[in-house]
């Protein structure tokens, strides 16, 4: 809290408070996202990506499903070469 108030020495005092709250507002009140936030304010950048549009190649054409049981093989061969 202390580094983050500290910002005003260096910033202007209402960009680090429109910082801090929508950092508030976006749930994650870290010193790192506010820091994120404030230089996208003095930037002047709105923090939304561009669209892009893919071609249709590049279409997902079958989702892939979790296979924790594949995790748990490759975990165990890893136990198994450490002894």
């Amino acid at each position: 809290m202390v580094e983050i108030l500290s910002l005003v020495l260096h910033h202007d005092e209402q960009a680090v408070l429109c910082a801090v709250e929508l950092a508030l507002e976006a749930g994650v009140a870290t010193k790192t996202h506010v820091l994120n936030i404030l230089h996208r304010l003095i930037d002047g950048k709105d923090g939304t990506p561009p669209r892009i549009d893919a071609p249709q190649a590049l279409t997902l054409q079958h989702e892939p499903k979790a296979n924790v049981a594949r995790y748990d093989t490759l975990r165990n061969k890893d136990l198994r070469h450490a002894l």
